[in-house]
Parts: C-alpha cells; sequence; structure tokens
C-alpha cells in the first residue's frame, strides 16, 4: 500500500515541475506577434484541381492578400512585419493559403504541386508565426531539395503555435484547435492529387496536432521528430493506416522532458509515452546528431532519413522497429 502515496506524491511532483517551467519565464508570452493587425482574406473556392492554371489562380489571389497584409501592418509601424511579408508577396512564392491574423497562417508549396508525385506537409512546432517564418521556411527548401523535383514540400502553418515556454506548451489546447484545419487541408489536398504518395512530417507540438488529427488523413507515412510525446500511448491509438516513424536527435533537448501525462480537473498536462520508446510502437529512424530545431539541416543524417521515408517508405539508417 506504500506504493500509491509515493506514486501519488510523483505525480504532484512532476505536475508542479511541469507547471512551474511553463511560467517560469512570462516574457515568452509578451513577445508574441499576434497583436500585429491584418486583413481578413478574402473567401476562396476549394481547390478542384492541382493543374498548372489553378494553382496559378490560387496564387495569385493569396499574394493579394499578403500585400494586403504588407500594406496594413506598415501603416501599424512594424517595419519587420512588412518586410516579412514584402518577401512573401515575391511572386515566385506559391501560397495556399494565406491568413496575416493572430500571428499568421499560411500554406506554401516548394516545387510543383501539378507535377509532383511525392508531396511532404510539414506541420511546425512551438513559437512558429509570420516572423520566425523563415526557419520553418529553410527547413521545407532542404527538403525540398533533398526530395528532388519530382516532389513537393508544402509547409502548412494552419495554427497558431504555443510560445516554447508557456503554458499551453504543455496541453493539448492549441493542438485541438488545430486539428480540425489539419484534416480539412489534407482532405482537400488528397481530392486534387489522390495519386501522390503524400507524407505528414510533424516536428516538436506538431507531434500532438498530428496525432490528435491522425485517424481521418489518408497518408502513408505519419513522422514524428523532436517530439514531446503524442497525447496517446501507442500508435494503435492513432487509430491510422499510415506508417508512423519516430526520430530524435542526440543532440535534442526535447529527450529531458518527462513523457507524463497528468490528468487534473478540466486539464491535462503533458503528453504521455516517448514516441521513440518500445513502448510506444513506431518505427524509428536514426536523426543523428540533431538538435530541436536542426532535423531538416542541409546535409544531416535526419534530413537524408526524413527524406527517404517520404519518397520510398523507408530510411537509408534505421533505428529499430519497434
Amino acid at each position: 500500500m506504500a506504493s500509491r502515496p509515493r506514486f501519488s506524491r510523483l505525480r504532484r511532483t512532476l505536475l508542479a515541475a511541469l507547471v512551474a517551467a511553463s511560467v517560469a519565464v512570462p516574457v515568452s508570452g509578451a513577445a508574441r506577434p499576434a497583436a500585429v493587425p491584418a486583413p481578413a482574406p478574402v473567401a476562396l473556392a476549394p481547390l478542384r484541381a492541382a493543374t498548372p492554371a489553378a494553382l496559378a489562380e490560387r496564387y495569385a489571389a493569396n499574394r493579394q492578400g499578403i500585400r494586403a497584409a504588407e500594406r496594413m501592418a506598415g501603416e501599424h509601424g512594424d517595419r519587420r512585419r512588412a518586410r516579412a511579408l514584402r518577401a512573401m508577396a515575391d511572386p515566385a512564392r506559391h501560397f495556399l493559403r494565406f491568413d496575416g491574423r493572430d500571428g499568421g497562417r499560411t500554406a506554401e508549396v516548394f516545387g510543383d504541386l501539378s507535377r509532383a508525385g511525392t508531396i511532404a506537409v510539414l506541420v511546425p512546432g512551438s513559437d512558429t508565426g509570420l516572423d520566425t517564418y523563415e526557419r520553418f521556411r529553410a527547413g521545407a527548401v532542404a527538403l525540398r531539395e533533398q526530395l528532388g523535383d519530382r516532389a513537393a514540400v508544402v509547409a502548412w502553418l494552419g495554427y497558431r503555435t504555443p510560445g516554447t515556454v508557456s503554458p499551453e506548451v504543455l496541453t493539448p489546447g492549441l493542438a485541438q484547435h488545430a486539428a480540425p484545419r489539419l484534416r480539412s487541408f489534407m482532405a482537400e489536398l488528397a481530392q486534387v492529387k489522390p495519386a501522390a504518395r503524400t507524407s505528414l512530417l510533424c516536428h516538436s507540438y506538431g507531434s500532438v496536432v498530428c496525432a490528435l488529427a491522425a485517424r481521418d488523413l489518408w497518408v502513408a507515412d505519419i513522422v514524428l521528430y523532436g517530439s514531446p510525446g503524442t497525447g496517446v500511448d501507442t500508435v494503435g491509438a492513432l487509430h491510422t493506416p499510415a506508417a508512423v516513424w519516430a526520430g530524435r536527435g542526440t543532440g535534442d533537448w526535447i529527450a529531458a522532458v518527462p513523457h507524463v501525462r497528468i490528468r487534473v480537473p478540466f486539464l491535462s498536462v503533458g503528453f504521455g509515452t516517448d514516441p521513440v520508446s518500445r513502448t510506444f510502437g513506431a518505427h524509428t529512424f536514426d536523426a543523428g546528431a540533431a538538435g530541436h530545431s536542426g532535423y531538416l539541416q542541409p546535409g544531416s543524417v535526419a534530413l537524408r532519413n526524413i527524406a527517404r521515408i517520404v519518397s520510398e517508405g523507408h530510411p537509408t539508417e534505421e533505428g529499430r522497429h519497434a
């Protein structure tokens, strides 16, 4: 009987530590860029085909929306945001979706989606928004270059991401709002590219988003990297026919995050089983020495293996099959 009080004390201790860590640096929330105003995007009809003409029309419509957001940011006096939007409005950039409000929502395409037989959709983790977008974009560019010309990469920033140091990063609340948006986007993509081999790549807190959406997604692979957990204890609980992969670099600090899920009234804290553990049951891949933000670094082991999973369904350098 003595073990139960000790377990209860452990749960309380872990909960206190997690919550304390989340609020230790409250200025992180104050620094978020959501307050920069932007116009509501023009409602666009669903994309019915991935033909060059249909895509060009969609890209042009979103380019106009980006330029409108740039003007509003400039009028607001936020020159940094205006510069970022001006770069996004370059005719060489291609956005399937754009909304400049509340930190930004985008879906940018890298490569020729009309010709692509292989598609990777990236779902980012914490602290990703318009003002930090270039970091997210750089990973998408590197993956596209690794995959080659017959592939397209979509950088999907379809939700308000949590701050790395914030109470929100420890709970599934933002992911619960994001999952329906991801399901909607992936359904539209599947409709216009039904024959493509599509994979979902989920970084950090993005793993929680993907896990909540997984049941309704028709994708070949779900790849979790730098993941704090998914909110479920096993791959089977995701209820997906996709092959589920997990990798973590030896330089990633996320390994030190407790893999617990604690339920208290009206709140769940933590995301449970470590996705690279045998208990979870994912296929694992070697992510080399990647740090938390370095999985898609050009030339890295992690990038090479993720690209092979996307294109061929297996990595070059495999861990173990759990």
